[in-house]
């Protein structure tokens, strides 16, 4: 069954939220009232996983510009984002991020999104936009070798928030349908 237009899968997870302690989780309800960048990714430690984990970070402030709040999940456990979140980004590592990380140990999240390869015990990159009610309006799932594109995030997110029917090719500032 299709998650768009649907109620989003709830979720508790440790996260990075404290870095220090690790005793922090996240759940759907944290987000209600904002929209919410849900994102899968394969491993910790891995090669395409930095460049969007990174990229996405870079840009958070844009994403909180727009009330929206990202949330980067793998099925790592929260010692390990925190370590790969301790090694600077010259050595591979993430550096410091704008948005935590939680650890989907259990497989649990990934399962109820769809993006779980069960063979494999990891997370396909998938990426979910949930509205502040809790709803799911948009949802991708690529390949694990395929890095997603954050221009076409935020693209779709501002789309959503028209409220209006925006033609193929839409962009920011553009009249709507």
């Amino acid at each position: 069954m299709p998650l768009v237009g649907s109620k989003a899968p709830n979720f508790n997870m440790l996260s990075t939220k404290n870095l220090e302690t690790l005793d922090v989780s996240v759940t759907l309800d944290d987000y209600r009232g904002k929209w919410l960048v849900l994102f899968f990714y394969p491993l910790d430690f891995t090669f395409v996983c930095p460049t969007e984990i990174t990229a996405m970070s870079d840009r958070a402030q844009e994403f909180a510009d727009l009330d929206a709040e990202i949330l980067g999940v793998s099925v790592d456990s929260i010692h390990s984002h925190r370590a790969w979140i301790n090694t600077p980004r010259e050595k591979n590592g993430l550096g410091e991020l704008n948005y935590p990380l939680a650890a989907d140990i259990t497989k649990e999240c990934a399962r109820a999104f769809g993006v779980l390869l069960e063979d494999k015990g990891i997370a396909l990159r998938g990426l979910f936009i949930i509205d502040p009610e809790g709803l799911v309006q948009h949802a991708t799932i690529n390949s694990l070798n395929v890095g997603r594109s954050v221009d076409e995030t935020l693209r779709v997110l501002e789309a959503l928030q028209t409220g209006g029917l925006c033609p193929a090719n839409w962009k920011p500032g553009q009249s709507t349908l």
